[in-house]
């Protein structure tokens, strides 16, 4: 599902965000990404929707090169990767249903599949009676339910989500777990940049710590320890 060959990013700045990052992510895997402040994660993650472009190296998601990809496809490869953004980035004139259903819009489906499709994602994210609400209106929890809602409604084969739970409380933080949990038993792959050491330490799934730049630890099952 992805796969970095050998992958540096230099910023004009002169900063090495990463560097000769080699690493491949199964279809239906369940990955933490997780390493101190400025150790690359939101490069990579941010690599993934073709927002920053590697210095050199090779990307490919779902078979597809991001290197060799015309702009004009980027939306595309958009449509395949569910992003979930740390700050939410809902648009704060729409309701809840019209966050969500955005990204239907997009695609050109019909209103009555958007009703179906949207109604069925806000029941799993547990916003059923907040379909009228806007995003000022909604706990920071609640918000994040309606960015994982938006980003799985079209089914994407792969989500991947930057510090879902770096505003929230434990016992919120829990909750959308669990939701993260029931979409990669879809057979989603997700791929999570945290720092979340208690859920990493929770959940035992596979662990990549980045350090300056560079993976220093892969591990089936990991935990959060040393990620500092």
């Amino acid at each position: 599902m992805i796969q970095f060959f050998n992958v540096t990013k230099k910023y004009e700045n002169g900063n090495i965000a990463l560097k000769d990052v080699s690493v491949a992510i199964k279809k239906g895997e369940f990955v933490f990404l997780v390493g101190a402040s400025g150790a690359g994660k939101s490069t990579f993650t941010h690599m993934l929707i073709r927002e920053i472009v590697p210095s050199q190296g090779q990307i490919l998601v779902d078979g597809q090169s991001i290197i060799r990809m015309k702009n004009r496809h980027v939306p595309f490869l958009r449509r395949k990767v569910g992003f979930i953004f740390q700050d939410y980035q809902l648009l704060q004139d729409r309701t809840v249903f019209e966050n969500v259903a955005f990204a239907l819009e997009i695609v050109g489906l019909s209103p009555q599949d958007i009703r179906k499709k949207v109604t069925m994602v806000i029941d799993l994210v547990g916003l059923t009676g907040h379909e009228k609400s806007y995003p000022e209106q909604l706990s920071g929890g609640e918000q994040q339910r309606v960015a994982i809602a938006r980003a799985i409604v079209n089914n994407p084969p792969l989500i991947v989500a930057d510090e879902p739970t770096g505003n929230l409380d434990p016992e919120t933080s829990l909750e959308i777990m669990k939701i993260f949990n029931s979409i990669n038993k879809w057979g989603t792959t997700v791929l999570m940049a945290t720092h979340d050491k208690e859920m990493v330490n929770r959940m035992r799934k596979r662990v990549i710590q980045l350090s300056f730049g560079e993976i220093i630890r892969d591990e089936e099952k990991g935990g959060y320890y040393n990620a500092q």
